[in-house]
């Protein structure tokens, strides 16, 4: 299995986070995607096959810690292309509301 579950939602809290510039002030660190819990349960082929799926967006997924888990917020095309290259980590942004 590549991820930890396949969610619908987002069980956390908002967090306030809304822009790439907010996002890109937390410094990229690797996650298991074994480790992961989705927050959407489809995947758009075209998007996950498009070379520049990242050109306006931020590098690095998102990902949210909450109660001990990581919820990978943005970045389930980018994270499922790192499985498809059999790789099991890969570099996130995490924001922790568990702090």
């Amino acid at each position: 299995m590549i991820f930890k579950a396949v969610g619908g939602s987002r069980p956390y809290p908002p967090h306030g986070l809304s822009t790439t510039r907010d996002w890109g002030a937390i410094p990229p660190q690797q996650v298991r995607l074994d480790e992961l819990v989705t927050t959407k349960r489809t995947l758009d082929l075209e998007a996950l096959l498009a070379e520049d799926s990242t050109f306006f967006g931020d590098l690095f997924p998102h990902v949210v810690r909450w109660q001990g888990k990581l919820y990978l917020e943005d970045g389930l095309h980018r994270a499922v292309r790192s499985a498809l290259h059999h790789r099991s980590i890969m570099h996130a942004r995490v924001l922790n509301l568990d702090e």
